[in-house]
């Protein structure tokens, strides 16, 4: 943000590539179609945070999944 309360440049940029990731996401793969979407915008931005908390904290996200195959027996 500018200090004249405008967003600055790269702000604006920031916030039209993040417009773009949701839009992208919002196309539903054919699994989601078949499931339905009442909202896929909505459901596409909750996948997107979701993803970025993942990516932003690899190892807490290997710790809490229990998708991971570090520390298991089998």
């Amino acid at each position: 943000m500018t200090t004249t309360g405008h967003p600055a440049p790269e702000d604006s940029q920031d916030e039209a590539a993040e417009d773009d990731r949701v839009v992208e996401r919002a196309h539903l793969l054919p699994e989601e179609i078949a499931a339905g979407s009442d909202d896929p915008t909505a459901q596409a931005q909750q996948i997107l945070a979701e993803s970025d908390d993942r990516t932003g904290d690899p190892a807490g996200t290997q710790e809490e999944s229990p998708q991971t195959n570090e520390g298991s027996t089998g």
